[in-house]
């Protein structure tokens, strides 16, 4: 299991498949991940369910995984 650590910045770019994200952790090292077009839509939802967003309601889950 990874190891839990907050966030210290994050940068989205977009390239000619998708996006690239660089995610940076305090006190541990950056990680590029790339991330197709679908990917980033089910990102897009997920943080607008978090948010409380037309989706999002009682019962949804926490931590769900893509």
């Amino acid at each position: 299991m990874a190891k839990l650590l907050p966030l210290q910045s994050f940068s989205l770019q977009e390239t000619e498949d998708g996006y690239r994200l660089l995610v940076s952790a305090i006190g541990g090292e950056s990680l590029y991940v790339s991330i197709t077009p679908d990917q980033m839509d089910d990102i897009i939802d997920s943080l607008e369910n978090a948010m409380g967003g037309e989706e999002g309601g009682e019962g949804e889950e926490d931590d769900v995984e893509y």
